[in-house]
């Protein structure tokens, strides 16, 4: 059995993100999303365990100083970490594991983990991003303004990515992720056992 591969995806609140990783784990069972922990409350009909993990703050930080993230932030006020273990565990068992984190944890399992890939999903426009934050109904208008006002820092960020998509259609923004995807699993780390192998049946 194959390793799986990491792939850390990252986009500014309300690009549509979640959907995107939601769609392309429906649809392909070898693919799993790593849970992370946070301090922030649910949101409606977030399960604890399935959406994130939610713990107090003093629960996630003596998490942190066990060492137990591979990466963890501080978002609008909320802590959110990654699982090292977790993460690890899903790669041996062969799934490609998706890491939707914001930019910050992102170069923090960059540098932790070189060999994961780093995906952006970029929105239309400004626009159009405004537009969607405003549609979900889930935020006050300071908080929107903050959500837009970040947008612009972490889309700049998206030039220290891999891999850039863009989300002006769902459907083609899947396929494109999904692309990416597959181009992984034929990179050559995933290989050197198949070409040992080969060769010495020479």
């Amino acid at each position: 059995m194959s390793k799986g591969n990491i792939f850390v995806i990252s986009a500014a609140s309300g690009t549509g993100k979640t959907t995107l990783v939601s769609r392309l784990v429906q649809q392909h069972p070898n693919v799993r999303v790593s849970v992370s922990h946070t301090t922030r409350p649910p949101r409606a009909g977030e399960v604890n365990g399935q959406h994130y993990h939610f713990v107090s703050e003093e629960e996630f930080v003596r998490l942190a100083g066990e060492g137990a993230f591979l990466e963890h932030a501080q978002v609008f006020g909320n802590y959110y970490g990654t699982s090292y273990e977790s993460v690890q565990s899903m790669c041996e068992q062969g799934y490609d594991v998706i890491l939707e984190i914001d930019v910050q944890g992102a170069q923090q399992v960059r540098k932790a983990l070189p060999e994961a890939l780093s995906i952006f999903i970029l929105p239309p426009s400004l626009a159009v991003l405004e537009q969607r934050l405003r549609q979900r109904q889930t935020d006050s208008e300071e908080v929107i303004a903050r959500r837009l006002s970040e947008a612009v820092d972490e889309i700049q960020q998206a030039l220290t990515f891999d891999y850039v998509v863009s989300n002006r259609s769902l459907q083609q923004a899947e396929e494109e992720l999904w692309c990416i995807f597959q181009a992984a699993r034929l990179l050559k780390r995933n290989h050197v056992a198949s070409i040992e192998k080969v060769l010495q049946n020479t």
